[in-house]
Parts: C-alpha cells; sequence; structure tokens
C-alpha cells in the first residue's frame, strides 16, 4: 500500500486554526458520534463561535442530557444550547 501526500490540486491542504468554528463543530460531532449509549445519527452540532447548538432528534431522555455533556467536554466550548428533542421510536 502507496500512501501520497495529501494535496490539493498540488498545494497543501488549508488547515483550520483549532478555534474555527468548523474545527470546533468537527470536535464535537465526533465526540458525539463516539459517546456510548448515544446515537447521534439525528442530532446536529452548529456552532457560533465558542457556543454550540445542538438539535435533531434522539430515544430517550438520557440521550439528550448525554448529548449536552459530551459537547460541555469538547476543549474551547463556553456554552452548550440544547435544542434536541426526543422521539418515539417506530
Amino acid at each position: 500500500m502507496i500512501f501520497k501526500k495529501r494535496t490539493f490540486y498540488g498545494d497543501e491542504p488549508e488547515r483550520q486554526v483549532a478555534d474555527h468554528p468548523a474545527e470546533l463543530e468537527r470536535r464535537v460531532a465526533h465526540l458525539l458520534a463516539v459517546t456510548p449509549g448515544l446515537d447521534a445519527a439525528d442530532v446536529t452540532v452548529t456552532a457560533k463561535g465558542n457556543t454550540i447548538l445542538l438539535a435533531g432528534f434522539v430515544a430517550t431522555e438520557g440521550e439528550v442530557s448525554r448529548a449536552e455533556e459530551a459537547a460541555k467536554q469538547v476543549q474551547g466550548v463556553a456554552e452548550v444550547i440544547n435544542r434536541i428533542e426526543t422521539v418515539a421510536a417506530g
């Protein structure tokens, strides 16, 4: 297997600085995806500055609180606005 250096039209890809909102969204979304006991497939993450807005649907109230707690653990997050709702399965 051969690994090539990442390029975009021959140039190095642009890296987002750690405090960029898109990078913060990526880190929060990744943590939600790997949090045990949380199905975050229908959860959206939006960053405005260092404030995170969580929206979407999960199956239980426990998942709502797990998502908020997980988002608060990400470095750079100052506030989490949780608008996740529960929806009955089926």
